[in-house]
């Protein structure tokens, strides 16, 4: 194993163990060493959200930089569009899960739903102050969309089962 391998190595396990700063300090050598290791970017950005010296700016650029080294990754890019979910950035989360979708036909129902699911729960949150019942209702629909998508179903055959119902 190279040292560059075991800094990565190193930095996962480090953030396995709750050492974020430590963690963060491992991948932040193993940029250093290849600044073209996606692995270390994406590492980074995991410790990075776990540390508060750390911004949120930071922590996107981080992985974007690894999904822009390794863009056919999907796990990259759920893990940005989750990230981007909890900070309220819906339209950067939404492209991150439909481009893992895209590049993982066989796992996208699971991200269509995972999207759908998060930004259902969260999207209020972010928008409270705007919340009246028509945003409400836009975001129920885009989650609908998203949660039909997931299981094969468009608008029409939706509403032909539920009338059935």
């Amino acid at each position: 194993m190279d040292e560059l391998e075991k800094l990565v190595k190193q930095g996962f396990q480090l953030l396995s163990e709750g050492e974020y700063s430590q963690a963060l300090s491992r991948f932040d050598k193993a940029i250093k060493a290849d600044p073209k290791n996606a692995e270390a970017y994406f590492g980074k950005a995991e410790a990075g959200m776990l540390v508060p010296k750390v911004s949120v700016d930071e922590v996107l650029a981080l992985y974007k930089k690894a999904v822009e080294l390794d863009s056919k990754n999907p796990y990259y890019l759920t893990s940005m569009g989750a990230f981007c979910i909890d900070i309220g950035r819906f339209n950067e989360a939404e492209s991150a899960y439909n481009k893992a979708a895209e590049l993982d036909p066989d796992n996208a129902p699971y991200y269509y739903a995972e999207f759908g699911v998060e930004y259902f729960r969260k999207a209020p949150e972010v928008m409270e102050q705007f919340l009246d019942d028509k945003t409400k209702e836009i975001i129920a629909k885009k989650a609908l969309k998203y949660l039909m998508k997931s299981i094969g179903l468009d608008e029409e055959k939706a509403r032909k089962l539920l009338a059935q119902a």
